[in-house]
């Protein structure tokens, strides 16, 4: 995008967040679009659901993002809103590890828009374990890296949502939080989760600063057709036929292209040029 069709340029947006995240955030945009991204006050994130589940998440990452945003759109009184939401759990392609889903949502009242960008997260430090105030927990500790890393503790069987230790980054507090939370637990036992929290989660910054710079990419692209940001891919069309019987496959054929302002659309074919994949990926030929 030339600086004069840069329609970000020298403008405000808020970033809905209790923790931090305009770190990961606001100098992506700054640098890419010189759009000046600030944190939300008064805003209270928390109320639309918590990672460690005393709130639950009411509708889609998605809606939840946005409504995010707009909260803090509505505080700040600016036109431009960011908000971000995850989730983590067991990886999408192979169940025996972790992994995260990552969301980042631009809301854009000027032009009645919401771009969204979203990464699967590989790299993350997502994971728990059950033990008594006497087992060492040493191993555990430097797998999910305490305390650069915070933890969340509370009992393993019982009131585990409201009696919670959050935000442990400290050994001897660590061990306070277990021995309180084993007490409190009808196995006594406690459950050390990692605190997935921004600001308390190192790793996931560094998620969130690879999806800023995926969604700050995608609104420097404009529709070649209305000319509004945020122009980039809206869908996959499956079937990728088999190069030995033609079968269509699950293999990604073409993208589609679209605008959240217009209507205008474009089916590509893959980047890489592949028109056909091999039989392993055949449900005819490999049921």
């Amino acid at each position: 995008m030339t600086e004069q069709r840069n329609v970000f340029s020298g403008r405000r947006a808020v970033v809905a967040t209790m923790h931090g995240k305009e770190q990961a955030i606001a100098p992506v945009f700054r640098t890419s679009l010189n759009l000046i991204v600030v944190p939300a006050t008064g805003v209270d994130t928390d109320a639309l659901g918590t990672f460690s589940g005393e709130v639950p998440r009411r509708g889609t990452m998605l809606e939840t993002a946005v409504a995010k945003a707009r909260l803090g759109m509505e505080r700040a009184r600016l036109p431009f809103g960011i908000a971000s939401e995850g989730s983590f759990g067991p990886h999408p392609l192979l169940a025996i590890i972790p992994a995260g889903f990552e969301l980042l949502a631009f809301v854009d009242d000027e032009r009645g828009t919401t771009i969204h960008e979203s990464l699967v997260i590989d790299a993350t430090n997502f994971a728990h374990i059950v033990t008594s105030p006497a087992e060492p927990i040493t191993q555990f500790l430097a797998q999910v890296g305490f305390p650069s890393h915070g933890l969340i503790v509370r009992p393993n069987v019982g009131d585990a949502q409201t009696k919670l230790f959050k935000g442990i980054v400290d050994l001897s507090n660590l061990q306070s939080a277990i021995t309180a939370a084993a007490a409190l637990s009808d196995d006594g036992c406690a459950r050390v989760d990692t605190d997935m929290r921004a600001h308390l989660n190192p790793t996931r910054m560094k998620s969130l600063t690879a999806l800023a710079v995926r969604l700050s990419d995608r609104l420097s692209c404009l529709c070649p057709s209305c000319a509004a940001p945020g122009w980039g891919r809206i869908k996959v069309i499956r079937g990728l036929p088999c190069e030995v019987c033609d079968t269509a496959t699950e293999w990604v054929m073409s993208e589609v292209f679209g605008c959240a302002a217009c209507t205008h659309e474009e089916e590509r074919r893959r980047s890489d040029g592949l028109t056909h994949t091999g039989p392993a990926n055949c449900p005819w030929c490999n049921p």
